[in-house]
This record gives C-alpha cells, sequence and structure tokens, in this order.
C-alpha cells in the first residue's frame, strides 16, 4: 500500500471496545467530508468494528496495516451529502432477562461476536462463537427462521451484527445490552 494522506491521528493503543469506535465516531465529527483519519489500535476487535461502523454510516474504510500487533485503521470522512445516520438497532434485550431465562433452562440460540480470545475466556451458555470480523461469510451456519441473541462486550459489535443480519434477511434477533461487560450469570470457557 503506497503512503495515504492523513489529516489527522487518532491513538488507541490499549483501549478495547467500544472506546475505539467512540473516540473515531468524536474526531471524525470534527473533521471535513474527504479527510482521513488514521487510527491505532490494539484491539483486534478493532478490525471488525472500525469497518463495520464506517461503512454503516457511509464513511469509506480505505484501508489497514498492520504491524507488530498494532493495527492501523484508514478512514476516509463521507461529504455530508453521502452520510447515513447512525441508528442503533431498535430490538434489544437485557443482560437480566437473559440470566432468567438461562435460569429457567429455556434453549435459546446465542450467536457470540466477540473475538475468539474473548470467547474463551468467558461467554454465555451454550453460545455459538461468529466473530463479526467473520459473520458475513458465515451466514450459511444460521437459519433465518430461527430467533437468535447476539452478544459481544458491550452491545456495540453486536449491534452492528445486528444490522448485518437484518440486512441479509434475519427478521428473529435481538442485540443483548449492556453485554459481557456487565455479564452477572454463568459462564462457560473454551
Amino acid at each position: 500500500m503506497s503512503a495515504i494522506k492523513v489529516d489527522r491521528i487518532l491513538e488507541c493503543v490499549g483501549l478495547a471496545c467500544p472506546l475505539p469506535v467512540v473516540k473515531t465516531k468524536k474526531i471524525i465529527d470534527e473533521m471535513n467530508g474527504g479527510e482521513v483519519l488514521e487510527v491505532t489500535a490494539t484491539d483486534r476487535g478493532s478490525v471488525a468494528d472500525l469497518q463495520g461502523w464506517a461503512k454503516r454510516i457511509g464513511h469509506q474504510y480505505v484501508g489497514l496495516k498492520e504491524a507488530n500487533g498494532v493495527y492501523h485503521h484508514f478512514i476516509r470522512k463521507a461529504e455530508e451529502a453521502d452520510r447515513q445516520v447512525d441508528l442503533q438497532y431498535p430490538h434489544i434485550i437485557n443482560n437480566a432477562d437473559i440470566q432468567d431465562r438461562l435460569e429457567a433452562g429455556e434453549k435459546m440460540s446465542i450467536v457470540d461476536v466477540r473475538e475468539p480470545a474473548e470467547y474463551a475466556f468467558g461467554h454465555l451458555p451454550g453460545a455459538r462463537s461468529i466473530p463479526l470480523g467473520e459473520l458475513e461469510e458465515r451466514l450459511g451456519e444460521l437459519s433465518q427462521d430461527q430467533q437468535y441473541i447476539v452478544v459481544c462486550r458491550t452491545g456495540v459489535r453486536s449491534d452492528i451484527a445486528c444490522q448485518l443480519l437484518l440486512e441479509k434477511g434475519f427478521v428473529h434477533v435481538k442485540n443483548m445490552k449492556p453485554g459481557m461487560s456487565e455479564w452477572q450469570g454463568m459462564t462457560e470457557k473454551g
């Protein structure tokens, strides 16, 4: 990749989801249309998070460079006329409702869109791991007739995943918020 002219740089090294996206939104809002922002991050999840967010809003995700565990994301701000409204997925289920349903023995189809390492350290009982960055290519593993609960660490990645699933014809999907960062119930490891 040749040198990219960058107008601003945002340092997110050491920050985890949702902070790289939250900070990127704030900086992008201060920039002019057509300007390029470089975001540096160490969170592997930032790859799918920033690509999904940029696509959803209408910004151009120019590319990614990785060096020594640091991801360099390049995002060109959309011109105002090309921007999309940053909508939140409206169908939400909270942690307490999930915990009550699990404790009652209810079987649920849960899709965990966090990175494999996050999933391995603790996930909801019976949850299936499909990282957000792999979701679109793995849609064939899911049934459009099935009801799904989508979970991530804070509800940001799962929101993006729910919007993608809806766009692909999955209408029985709920986003679990606030996600695993505030989960108090039983977990499985591995």
